[in-house]
């Protein structure tokens, strides 16, 4: 699995994260497995509803998600923040 970062998820986790070396530790963790197996149980990776029905997200801690939609081998990262900032 590749992945690409649309310039809305470089700000949101530059905006939301940048000073938090925890949450950018797990999220190195998590993309990395990802990566190797993006649908491993740990992520929680899931079919959004409703309005964003084409897209999908995982979870990198309890509350903090990436959004992404995939296309062949590739996943294009859209967003990434708590459950309220993302939905």
């Amino acid at each position: 699995m590749r992945v690409k970062y649309h310039k809305s998820f470089v700000k949101n986790y530059n905006k939301r994260f940048g000073g938090n070396k925890k949450i950018k530790e797990q999220y190195k963790k998590r993309l990395q497995l990802f990566i190797k197996d993006p649908q491993n149980p740990i992520l929680k990776n899931h079919r959004l509803i409703g309005r964003k029905l084409s897209l999908r997200t995982f979870s990198v801690t309890g509350d903090v998600r990436v959004i992404y939609y995939q296309k062949g081998n590739t996943a294009y990262f859209l967003d990434i923040g708590t459950h309220s900032q993302v939905y």
